[in-house]
């Protein structure tokens, strides 16, 4: 040990100065005094024995072998944990940008259509992607209806009779069994409860004249039209009333009767689908209409939009990953990074290219243009104009093969995918911080045993100079009783 090699071969150069002559003594003790005065600079504290502040002594060695390679460690898990920060970051922009472009390589994005009637009193309309635009003349002729049949009145307390009512829809039915003791509301409940009905619904009509019930198709349309009859066992009174609810009525099951540009239609619903491919009419009303049917633009804007937006977004999260400000001189987390660059230069090569056989061939065309910071501005009027002229040029665009939603959203993919630049870049980021984390824990556990090793050999010094303060103090006793004995003899 220096240190305690040094502080022992001063001690001892100072004892063996003090035993020579009487002027050496004087100028051991002056070297002496300028030793003591040199220590209690690193030895103030009081110690056990020899006034060694052992533990300011250790501690201060400890933390001065330790600092360095403690300041490495600290300041690359810094750096190491900033640059992950701002790969998370690039990979959130990535992902936004990505879901933008999703909605442009859609194909229900381009095929939305508005549907509408110059009369909406006739009715409402929906649209599938499978509209096609165009102007249809629509006339209503009959609106679609279900079928009605009521019973005679009843007085309160009357049953119509015993036996078995069979009611039929199309090929289905049900029979239904009528005790002698069964009310209308009896029967009408059996009815709405029966497990094969066909489509038939109940109710008892409480009249002026007593109770009548009712029934009803569950669905518009002649196919649903109802019949019913009793069985040839059954009462008069049931047979009666099976009877006057299988007379036809003034509310009998019709179909919807309308035309498309003189075209006749028919539909058990007033909903009328697959008439005019892609649009259904929901009839209320007749009369006469002008159907237009248009491709909605406002949805293919709309992810134009989102999507100048989105790569806006990433544009301003780069910017900040790679900026350096001269003032401060502080350097975005990702300047100079290689996966970064890499980023870029992929996204660019796809935007600054040209998407060949396309009629309108870049984003430029398109009024996408790039501003001087990087990001992009989106020209509306010009966006318009070319949804209107050529709709599926616009698609083809982004959506096509080649489109650049097509090869952008593959390049995203290889970049910010499970498996992408990005993802091996953390990954690796992860194993760096595990392997530092590891680091410190040894260098800590170098510490403990440099600590202890300095404590056992500094405690032993302390031990040393208590001993050899004890010596001098028993000389220096000795020596002034010979200079006193000899002081009184002469």
């Amino acid at each position: 040990m220096t240190s305690i090699s040094g502080l022992t071969s001063t001690s001892a150069g100072t004892t063996a100065t003090s035993s020579t002559s009487g002027a050496s003594s004087a100028g051991t003790t002056s070297t002496g005094t300028t030793g003591t005065s040199t220590g209690s600079a690193v030895l103030s504290s009081a110690g056990i024995g020899s006034g060694l502040d052992v533990d300011a002594i250790v501690t201060a060695l400890v933390n001065a072998k330790k600092a360095g390679p403690a300041q490495q460690i600290n300041a690359r898990t810094t750096q190491l944990q900033s640059q992950e920060a701002g790969l998370t970051a690039l990979g959130s922009a990535l992902g936004s940008l990505r879901t933008a472009l999703g909605k442009l390589a859609s194909d229900t994005t381009y095929q939305t259509y508005t549907a509408t009637l110059s009369d909406s009193t006739l009715g409402s309309t929906r649209t599938l992607p499978s509209a096609r635009p165009g102007i249809y003349q629509i006339s209503v002729d009959h609106l679609a209806a279900a079928q009605k049949r009521s019973s005679d009145a009843y007085p309160a307390g009357s049953t119509p009779g015993a036996g078995t009512l069979t009611i039929s829809v199309g090929g289905k039915s049900v029979d239904i069994a009528v005790s002698a003791t069964d009310s209308l509301s009896t029967i009408a409940a059996a009815i709405n409860s029966a497990s094969g009905n066909p489509g038939v619904q109940a109710a008892i009509v409480n009249g002026a004249n007593g109770a009548q019930l009712l029934l009803s198709s569950t669905k518009t349309g002649v196919a649903n039209a109802f019949s019913i009859s009793a069985s040839a066992d059954s009462s008069a009174g049931l047979s009666a009333l099976a009877a006057k609810l299988g007379t036809p009525g003034s509310s009998e099951a019709s179909d919807a009767s309308l035309s498309i540009d003189g075209i006749p239609v028919t539909s058990a619903s007033n909903s009328v689908s697959g008439a005019l491919d892609g649009v259904t009419l929901d009839l209320a009303a007749t009369g006469s209409a002008t159907l237009t049917v248009s491709q909605n633009t406002d949805a293919v804007k709309s992810a134009v939009s989102d999507f100048v937006s989105a790569y806006n977004s990433y544009a301003g999260t780069v910017a900040t990953l790679s900026s350096y400000d001269d003032t401060t001189r502080t350097a975005g987390v990702l300047l100079g990074d290689s996966t970064l660059m890499a980023v870029q230069r992929q996204i660019n090569g796809v935007l600054n290219s040209r998407v060949s056989g396309n009629s309108i061939g870049s984003l430029a065309a398109l009024g996408i243009t790039r501003n001087a910071d990087g990001t992009l501005a989106l020209d509306s009027d010009k966006l318009d104009a070319a949804i209107k002229s050529s709709p599926d040029a616009v698609q083809q665009l982004f959506a096509g093969s080649n489109g650049y939603a097509t090869r952008l959203d593959s390049v995203l993919d290889d970049l910010n995918g499970s498996g992408g630049i990005i993802a091996q870049r953390t990954a690796s980021i992860e194993q760096q911080l595990t392997k530092l984390g590891q680091a410190s824990a040894a260098l800590d556990a170098r510490m403990s045993v440099y600590e202890a090793q300095l404590r056992q050999q500094y405690s032993a010094l302390d031990t040393l100079m208590s001993s050899l303060t004890n010596t001098s103090n028993y000389l220096t006793g000795a020596l002034k009783q010979l200079e006193a004995t000899y002081t009184s003899k002469n």
